[in-house]
Formats: C-alpha cells, sequence, structure tokens
C-alpha cells in the first residue's frame, strides 16, 4: 500500500498529503501539525513576485537595482550570476544555473519597497490568505523562512492545478525553461546538463537522477527543501503532492523520494480525473492508498 513505505521513513514525523484539481485524494499523518517549509517557501514567493508583476507593482524584465545585467525573472530562475549567499563571487547572468537564496532575499526587499510594506506581510494578504492557508507564515527569509501544514500546501497545490488567483498564461509562463540550456547542480542530486528551471518553479524536465522519480512527466514542476520537504505537481496527470518532515534532507530522503512518488503515479494512474462530490479537506486516505 502506498503509505506503508513512509512509515520506514527516517524522520519521526512524515505528512504527505496527494490531490488532483478536484480536491484531496489521500492523505498521511496529521495535515494539520504545522512544520518548517524550508525552500519549498520559494514557490510561494514566486507567486507572490508575479502576482505582482500582474498588478503592475513591478515587470519581470526589469533590472534589479545592485545587481549588474539581472532583472527579476533572472533572479526568480536562478540565472542571475549571483552566488547562494551574499558575500560569494557573482558570475554574468545566464551563464550557469546557480541555486541562490540570497537572489529571493533580494525580491522579497524589492516587492516590499514596491508595496510599502514587509514582505511577509505582502504574501500573507496577496497568496496566504486567498488560498486560505490560515496556518502558514513567513518567519524567516523569502526564499527559506515559512511555515505550515499539509493541509495548507495542498491547497497551495490546488491553485498551481486550476489556477484562480494568477492568470493561467503566467501560470504556463512560470512553469515552462527560462533561459534553456543552463548547466547547474540541483542539490542534494548533483550535476545536470540542463539544469531545467521556471520562474520560481524547478522542472524535472530530462534531469537524472530527479528526486521525483521516473514515472511523473517532464512537464511536473515543484520544490523540494532542506527541511525534508517537497511539493510536485503534474499537470499532465493533474496531480500534486506534498510532503513535510521533522528532519533535515539527506541521504534518506534521496534514496526513498523517487521511489514513493512513482507509486504515488501508480496508486493513482488509473482514477477518474472527475469525481461525483468534492472532498473536503478533512478527508482521510482513501482505501487504496492507505
Amino acid at each position: 500500500m502506498l503509505f506503508d513505505q513512509v512509515r520506514t521513513w527516517a524522520p519521526d514525523t512524515v505528512v504527505v498529503g496527494v490531490a488532483d484539481a478536484t480536491g484531496i485524494l489521500a492523505t498521511h499523518g496529521d495535515v494539520d501539525l504545522r512544520l518548517p517549509f524550508a525552500s519549498v517557501t520559494k514557490p510561494l514567493t514566486g507567486y507572490a513576485v508575479l502576482l505582482a508583476a500582474r498588478d503592475g507593482v513591478l515587470h519581470l524584465d526589469e533590472p534589479v537595482d545592485d545587481v549588474a545585467g539581472a532583472t527579476v525573472r533572472h533572479l526568480l530562475a536562478h540565472a542571475s550570476g549571483l552566488p547562494p549567499v551574499a558575500g560569494g563571487p557573482v558570475m554574468a547572468p545566464e551563464r550557469r544555473r546557480i541555486y541562490s537564496d540570497w537572489g529571493y532575499a533580494l525580491l522579497g526587499d524589492l516587492v516590499a519597497r514596491r508595496v510599502g510594506r514587509q514582505f511577509a506581510q505582502h504574501l500573507d494578504v496577496e497568496v496566504l490568505q486567498p488560498l486560505g492557508m490560515t496556518a502558514t507564515r513567513l518567519v524567516g527569509p523569502p526564499g527559506s523562512g515559512a511555515q505550515g501544514t499539509v493541509r495548507d500546501l495542498l491547497r497551495f497545490a490546488g491553485e498551481l492545478l486550476d489556477p484562480r488567483l494568477l492568470a493561467p498564461d503566467l501560470l504556463r509562463e512560470a512553469t515552462r525553461v527560462a533561459f534553456p540550456g543552463l548547466v547547474g547542480v540541483l542539490p542534494g542530486f548533483g550535476r545536470q546538463s540542463p539544469n531545467d528551471w521556471g520562474l520560481a518553479f524547478e522542472l524535472k524536465g530530462t534531469k537524472r537522477p530527479h528526486w521525483t522519480g521516473e514515472l511523473l512527466s517532464p512537464s511536473t514542476f515543484g520544490h523540494f527543501g532542506r527541511s525534508g520537504s517537497f511539493l510536485w505537481v503534474d499537470p499532465e496527470r493533474s496531480l500534486a503532492c506534498v510532503e513535510l518532515a521533522d528532519r533535515d534532507f539527506g541521504p534518506w530522503a534521496a534514496e526513498v523520494w523517487p521511489g514513493f512518488n512513482d507509486e504515488v503515479v501508480r496508486s493513482f494512474a488509473a482514477r477518474r480525473t472527475s469525481r461525483a462530490r468534492r472532498p473536503s479537506a478533512d478527508d482521510q486516505p482513501t482505501a487504496a492508498a492507505s
């Protein structure tokens, strides 16, 4: 059964949810337990930046102060040439895919200046409240500082499967390759050529090895975090999965996530894409998946 293997994972606490565009399909663990998102924060931050672009607060191709040649789009896609943290060597944009938390801190600062309030408040008003993510808060940096629940992340996954806040064409732009062909390191999984990324979303593409496994489509997008967290969305299957844990990412996660995600695909590949009722956030695991 799908969640049997989760019970053998290294963390003491693992919470998982699977959803499609109609709602929750299955869960494991306490979906209302607050845990750190780590870098799964970045898609939320990216969404807030994209909404700011939608509203004309900023433009994706405008330059970012103090980052020579780099635009908002470059920072969202880890193509700015900035190092992971402030103070490291800076490269010209579009030379290499360098995963940069510093870039997301700069995006948070930019949005905060434009809207006249702290970025955490902007995220709450523009993303978290409209999606009903009432247990989620940004308590640290824009690239890694959110804490919340699997129930809330499933609400965000529902938005990514059937966008209401963001225009579908802008979400499609955010989930296709930005600056194709860039080589880079996918943290925990080594050098990837190409290391495809969208705007705040990591793209599966042709990467191997990959934390989402073998069976999800190349168009799958999402993110994982240092706290042992992940979120992925497969738009071809209209399927999403989120996970939070109480142990940092490490060899345990790189070993078990791919096989588990393949099993999610197997478990739900034959399901009907529309159902007679819309499940509520209180639904428990289906018998087939438990």
